[in-house]
């Protein structure tokens, strides 16, 4: 997990700082997405504590904060209503099942086919989405509200010019709740939430009965679960791994979020995953290893069992405006610059994603993200041209140039005319390749038509990987093997 010895005494005190904020800024969010989804803010709790210890110990990424997110809660608001806790207890045991298989098999890895532009859409996005929540809390309290917000922000972006041996969010916390606190100002507290105390967390299996029926129910919801909750984490790990330079490992990470989340649904919580916020405000913070997470959960369960009654007091002002500032922060604002002159096809991927973020669900943003950018790269790569041809007497050679695969095997058709060509042709593969079936197919119907011509076609300087797809392009294939530096198809062909 980590080594004691390689840590300093200033990194102790940092990671703990950082972890107590961490603790205090979860609280709020993790009350109220319980309260969106209709259960007790204890289940929301409980779970920002378990999946936040299991993955502060475990994850693939020291110092990302994992807790109740949002975006499960949206999928899981339905499952809840129609059916009950013991239907979302099943739900997130299968989701952090099906997650810790995706980390076994090493599928973590596929994260990096997520193109910048869609990155950048998800984070402005989440952006935007921690912002409202945050807007939504703290409209219509007054002025004296939006003026704690003030000062909180003015705390946060102040603070750093005159110290860091305290973590910018810690000061404005304390700073505001200091005024909140001791001139008695009536302002929203996070007490005044809902009801934070409670017990530990205690081991209880779901009251539904393990059946098809509750499989066929559950399992949909779980997939797309486990779906969302490792994209966002990975995502924020990417984010994360563009501050800090250190890269974090996907497939453990994968592995981690699963074990926490099984442990959620066998504790009676909800499932969970990274959350950008606090995980930036943990690095902001100075949380850059494993302790802040283990102090944040920790501490968080301690609010809970013993301290409600203080944390109660703290005023929704003070998380308002820190989230805020970290909203402003997580915010690609170097995107909007570039947007003008990036590529038209990456600006409406990285405008699209953001704009399904804000609306609808995160799963569905990023793929329709990666969806779009695979087609605009499959149409952009779908050249495949005749960059050179040579005739003499009988025999015509032609140079091929640009990937044959679905996108470009129409176009490959059309390049040929069988019935006006000399009797002997060769393909010349030396500056292309092909990709997939499609290509594959592409060779065989043109083969054919030759031979119905009444000519000979021949491939020549095929690639190995070529060479394996084509293997079962049909009988007419034949060959040249006249190039030391590629091989060719065999005489099957």
């Amino acid at each position: 997990m980590f080594s004691l010895r390689s840590l300093k005494l200033s990194d102790v005190k940092n990671e703990t700082l950082a972890g107590f904020v961490v603790a205090v800024s979860m609280i709020p969010e993790a009350v109220g997405f319980s309260l969106v989804a209709g259960l007790s803010p204890i289940v929301g709790l409980h779970t920002a504590f378990i999946i936040g210890l299991v993955t502060a110990l475990f994850g693939g990424k020291p110092g990302m904060v994992s807790g109740a997110a949002g975006s499960i809660v949206v999928v899981l608001m339905s499952l809840a209503a129609q059916h009950g806790m013991g239907y979302v207890l099943w739900a997130t045991i299968f989701a952090g099942v099906i997650q810790m298989l995706i980390g076994a098999f090493r599928l973590g890895k596929f994260i990096r086919l997520v193109p910048l532009p869609a990155i950048h859409g998800f984070v402005n996005g989440l952006a935007i989405v921690i912002m409202l929540a945050q807007l939504h809390m703290i409209a219509g309290q007054g002025g004296l509200m939006y003026g704690l917000v003030l000062l909180a922000i003015v705390v946060v972006v102040l603070f750093p010019r005159l110290t860091r041996v305290i973590p910018a969010s810690l000061a404005a916390l304390i700073v505001v709740s200091a005024v909140a606190i001791g001139f008695n100002l009536h302002t929203l507290r996070v007490g005044d939430l809902a009801d934070i105390s409670g017990a530990l967390p205690h081991f209880s299996l779901p009251v539904v009965p393990f059946n098809l029926e509750m499989v066929k129910v559950v399992l949909p919801y779980a997939v797309v679960i486990a779906l969302v909750g490792l994209i966002e984490s990975l995502l924020t790990m990417t984010v994360l791994d563009e501050m800090g330079g250190h890269k974090g490992n996907g497939n453990r990470e994968c592995l981690a979020q699963g074990a926490g989340n099984t442990v959620c649904g066998l504790f009676g919580c909800f499932a969970g995953c990274a959350m950008i916020g606090q995980s930036i405000i943990n690095f902001t913070s100075g949380g850059r290893g494993r302790i802040s997470g283990i102090v944040g959960a920790v501490l968080l369960i301690l609010f809970v069992v013993s301290l409600s009654g203080y944390i109660g007091l703290l005023p929704v002002a003070a998380l308002a405006g820190i989230m805020l500032v970290v909203c402003y922060n997580t915010f690609e604002w170097s995107s909007l610059r570039r947007l003008r002159r990036m590529p038209k096809a990456d600006a409406l991927v990285m405008v699209i994603v953001t704009l399904i973020t804000i609306f609808t669900d995160l799963a569905v943003a990023v793929i329709s993200g990666v969806i779009i950018s695979a087609l605009v790269f499959a149409w952009q790569q779908a050249r495949i041209r005749i960059r050179e041809h040579k005739t003499k007497g009988e025999l015509t050679v032609y140079k091929l140039d640009g990937p044959l695969f679905f996108g470009s095997a129409a176009a490959f058709a059309e390049l040929f005319e069988p019935q006006n060509d000399t009797q002997n042709v060769v393909l010349d593969f030396a500056g292309t390749r092909v990709m997939d079936s499609s290509g594959v197919e592409a060779i065989d119907k043109l083969t054919a038509r030759y031979l119905e011509a009444g000519k000979t076609i021949r491939l020549r300087h095929l690639s190995s990987d070529c060479v394996s797809l084509l293997k079962k392009a049909g009988p007419f294939c034949s060959h040249e093997l006249d190039d030391p530096d590629y091989y060719v198809a065999e005489d099957t062909l």
